[in-house]
């Protein structure tokens, strides 16, 4: 089996504040106090030694809780677009609460998060896009590392990608992890089915 363990980046300002980051990389998008905390405490809880490499979206954010993941194992790092967060348009450095009051229809009142639908107003990616991508990185890094294990650090809609594509459910049906969290999937490399170990796993109840 490969396994992998896919970690959502340290908590950013945007977080702390309320915002869509999607794929806004600014100053907003950057790792707070406490998500370089979470990340570190993480580092010290998870051995790296015995993985393979360590995958990771491109942006700021995640390179960075990477980094700090990685300091003491010094594993490989590749970045790759596909683990990207998605894009929700218009919508990307937006707060989610404002819109949520100009357009309840497109959310979830319980969760407080966008339905498929919100793309025909925002013009984002849609949901069935970003697990697509999600399954291709999947596909390739399998056949690149048979029966290893990998990090892969990302983000939170991307994470929750990963998790519909293993339990092949769809929609809202799995929420967004918390910041630096942990779950853990892992495939056959032969047949390519997938399994959900756990998800949203954090080294302290803290955060």
């Amino acid at each position: 089996m490969t396994e992998l363990y896919i970690i959502r980046h340290g908590q950013t300002a945007a977080n702390r504040a309320g915002l869509k980051q999607g794929t806004i990389d600014d100053d907003r998008t950057r790792l707070t106090k406490t998500g370089k905390e979470q990340a570190a405490h993480l580092a010290a809880a998870f051995d790296l030694e015995s993985f393979a490499a360590i995958y990771h979206s491109p942006l700021q954010r995640t390179v960075e809780t990477a980094q700090i993941i990685n300091r003491d194992a010094r594993l490989p790092m590749v970045a790759d677009r596909r683990l990207l967060e998605i894009s929700y348009g218009a919508w990307d450095g937006q707060e989610n609460a404002a819109l949520m009051a100009d357009y309840p229809s497109l959310f979830d009142p319980l969760i407080k998060d966008v339905r498929p639908t919100y793309v025909a107003v925002a013009g984002g990616e849609r949901f069935e896009e970003v697990e697509a991508r999600v399954a291709a990185f999947t596909e390739e890094v399998l056949a690149r590392h048979p029966a290893e294990k990998l990090a892969v650090v990302t983000h939170g809609f991307t994470v929750r990608s990963f998790a519909v594509n293993a339990t092949r459910s769809a929609g809202l049906t799995i929420l967004e992890p918390d910041n630096c969290s942990v779950t853990k999937i892992v495939v056959d490399p032969a047949s390519g089915e997938q399994h959900l170990v756990y998800y949203n796993r954090v080294a302290t109840p803290a955060w």
